[in-house]
């Protein structure tokens, strides 16, 4: 495996991470710095601990965090469950969290990390954009060339918007495939964020807005043809994530693309979660199937928060004729972070690379789980993004807790991902690691 030396060529020049340039720049105890960044350890509040900012976050924060999938009860099943919560320092796939305890990390900022926390020409990159500063009233140089790149490396981009979110990426694109069909009806498969448009059964949106949105079941073709066939005329976008926990059939994409194209609407591609991470230009560039418009994210810009929507040159224009507008969309630090992660998949085969990690991964996990004994565990998925299927939802709990406990953590129900800098070591970490917290379970199911 060549794991650690891919990695590596990306931090052979001696840098701090930004964190650490950033904190040079302050005007505290200069000596303090000097010995923090000596020791490499992270400065952690003697008087807190987990529990403790448990607590004060649930005072202050309605779901403990601002990030739904972040709850307790979405991190391991429960909310009372056991687990570190909040984190203090994030580097390559190695978390600390604010009791010092470290841990390897195979949740990778829910996707959004693909190179590893703190990677050095990423953090050089944002450093640099502080200091010259992050935002004005100008447009900043970067959105031309970071959006030139993105054109020359995904099939269906003409043209860029840039904003910070993939929930506000694909609420855009629905508005311009809406302004440029002057229809409304959406149908959609997958999840594409917690925006009013495709909320269809969350609580505080209109019955009028549910109506313009139908939901069909991922990679079922008839419900799909019956859906188009009911929208009629209404019908202005198809809006689908094109990998949901395993790759679509042929004839599925395909028929959403006939369908598109045949009826007028356009089709439209979450790559959130496959851009930069399947391959370079996302699900569109491995399968050779190429939506009208896009909204890529997360992995795009390793961790800083940045959107893109992509698309036709004639369907992105339309945007001229609505308002879409995000006073931070093009803010420089998450551009120059774009930046850099693509001079990344310029330079080697990233996204090749995390499928030969995530095929690994999948192989000790499988692995551990069969010297176990342990049944009612399966790995699944496909190799970049891959997870743990549980026929118990307490065991995954329990198993989750355990895993922890033994410095692993995992992502409940939804998607693991291979990143860069799980290495040789922190691969045999989580076989040890998910090895342990199995025998563990085996032990408790045992002794009940």
């Amino acid at each position: 495996m060549v794991f650690r030396r891919f990695f590596d060529r990306g931090s052979k020049e001696e840098s701090p991470p930004a964190q650490d340039t950033v904190s040079d720049m302050e005007t505290t105890d200069e000596s303090a710095v000097e010995e923090e960044l000596e020791s490499g350890e992270p400065e952690v509040d003697a008087e807190q601990d987990d529990a403790d900012i448990l607590t004060r976050a649930r005072a202050v924060l309605p779901m403990g965090t601002s990030t739904g999938s972040k709850r307790v009860e979405a991190l391991y099943g429960s909310a009372d469950s056991t687990g570190p919560t909040h984190f203090s320092q994030a580097v390559g796939c190695r978390v600390v969290d604010v009791d010092g305890n470290e841990y390897v990390d195979c949740t990778m900022a829910l996707g959004a990390v693909a190179l590893g926390y703190a990677e050095p020409n990423v953090s050089r990159a944002v450093a640099d954009a502080i200091a010259n500063g992050n935002v004005c009233g100008l447009a900043d140089a970067r959105e031309v060339d970071v959006a030139e790149r993105l054109c020359g490396i995904i099939p269906c981009a003409d043209k860029v918007q840039f904003l910070k979110s993939g929930a506000e990426a694909m609420a855009a694109a629905v508005r311009i495939a809406r302004t440029y069909t002057a229809r409304d009806l959406v149908i959609g498969s997958g999840y594409f964020g917690w925006l009013d448009w495709c909320s269809d059964e969350a609580a505080g949106v209109p019955k009028k807005t549910k109506d313009d949105f139908r939901r069909v079941a991922f990679d079922d073709v008839a419900a799909l043809e019956r859906a188009v066939s009911e929208a009629g005329d209404r019908l202005a976008a198809i809006a689908i994530e094109p990998v949901v926990e395993r790759m679509p059939s042929t004839d599925w994409i395909q028929r959403a693309r006939e369908l598109a194209t045949k009826t007028g609407a356009a089709l439209i591609f979450d790559e959130m979660k496959t851009g930069f991470r399947l391959k370079t230009g996302g699900y569109q560039a491995f399968a050779d199937v190429v939506p009208d418009i896009a909204a890529f994210g997360k992995a795009m810009a390793n961790g800083f928060p940045l959107a893109a929507v992509v698309g036709d040159r004639d369907l992105m224009d339309a945007s001229r004729k609505t308002w879409i507008s995000s006073t931070l969309g093009g803010e420089s630090v998450a551009l120059a972070a774009a930046g850099a992660v693509l001079a990344w998949h310029d330079a080697g085969d990233v996204c090749g690379s995390l499928w030969t990690i995530g095929a690994e991964l999948r192989r000790v996990l499988t692995g551990a789980i069969e010297a176990s004994g342990v049944d009612g565990i399966a790995v699944d998925g496909i190799d970049p993004m891959w997870f743990l299927r549980f026929d118990d939802p307490a065991r995954e709990q329990r198993f989750l807790e355990l895993a922890a406990s033994h410095g692993v953590l995992f992502k409940r129900g939804a998607y693991n991902f291979a990143a860069l800098a799980h290495d040789e070591d922190a691969i045999r970490e989580i076989e040890r690691g998910a090895s342990s917290a199995l025998v563990d379970l085996r032990d408790e199911d045992a002794s009940r």
